[in-house]
């Protein structure tokens, strides 16, 4: 019975006993330094200072409160998390959001992989003309539905649309945005249904010509084509290849973007066009 006393006094003694700072430092496989700054930071005080000479005790407590830290800090909490979750009786919600941001970031990084795994496989083709997912903004543009004989009619509706446009006044919006809808599904080389949009700064009355829309913001892969409009089925092949490697479905009327064209490009090597197809995740809305 005497034997039980003392090693019960034994073990109450070992749980109360303080620990300098440098000898809890080094239990733990951390630093004086950082011990001192998360004292600073409030997020575990010394358990005893002495007044006289500043020295800082801590007891064996103390190491779950500081394994806490570290082990959050390891899960990319930062110490404003970490201090949050120390006051807050009831962490769940705060835990919840904190793993739906890393199941976030793992799914972007995870497509960046997949972006670095395609340019790896297909390094020629992508390299020239890479693929990005990106937002573009909602627009007001004025448009014109036509079908046309045959895609080489474009370069005779674009003039029509463009005084149309300057009769009513109209003021392009900045950065200029002129792209095309092709409003019939499938590919067709002849009798196609066409509209092409043109960003303006606010709408005008509509006509028998021109008519204006607001377009919403829109999820994009995009891709730059440069040359003939004649090699765009190439540079098609490329965007259409990338948007099913990384999971994505198309959701929305593919655009052709003009930037440098027959208007102010004499060759046809310099035109410059933008591929713009809305895609999302199968799910997401």
């Amino acid at each position: 019975m005497k034997m039980k006393e003392e090693h019960k006094c034994c073990e109450i003694k070992e749980k109360n006993h303080l620990y300098k700072i440098g000898v809890f430092a080094q239990m733990n496989h951390t630093t004086i330094k950082t011990l001192r700054f998360y004292e600073e930071q409030e997020l575990l005080l010394p358990a005893f200072v002495d007044s006289e000479n500043g020295y800082r005790y801590y007891t064996m407590d103390q190491m779950a409160v500081l394994h806490r830290i570290m082990a959050l800090k390891q899960a990319g909490f930062t110490l404003e998390d970490i201090r949050k979750l120390n006051s807050d009786p009831d962490p769940a919600d705060f835990l919840a959001k904190k793993k739906e941001e890393i199941l976030s970031k793992i799914a972007g990084l995870t497509m960046q992989l997949a972006m670095i795994d395609g340019y790896m496989a297909d390094s020629n083709e992508y390299l020239e003309a890479p693929v990005l997912i990106k937002r573009i903004p909602p627009v007001i543009a004025a448009t014109m539905q036509k079908r046309i004989e045959t895609y080489d009619a474009l370069f005779d509706m674009m003039p029509v649309m463009g005084a149309e446009m300057e009769r009513l006044g109209c003021e392009c919006a900045l950065p200029e945005y002129c792209f095309t809808h092709y409003l019939e599904t499938g590919y067709k080389d002849e009798q196609i249904l066409i509209e092409t949009c043109d960003a303006v700064t606010v709408k005008k009355e509509d006509t028998d010509l021109v008519k204006f829309k607001e377009f919403p913001e829109i999820q994009a892969a995009c891709i730059y084509h440069k040359g003939s409009y004649n090699d765009f089925p190439h540079t098609y092949a490329a965007i259409l290849k990338y948007i099913e490697k990384n999971g994505y479905e198309i959701c929305g009327n593919i655009r052709e973007k003009y930037i440098d064209g027959i208007w102010n490009k004499e060759n046809e090597s310099e035109w410059l066009s933008e591929i713009q197809i809305p895609v999302r995740k199968p799910g997401s809305f």
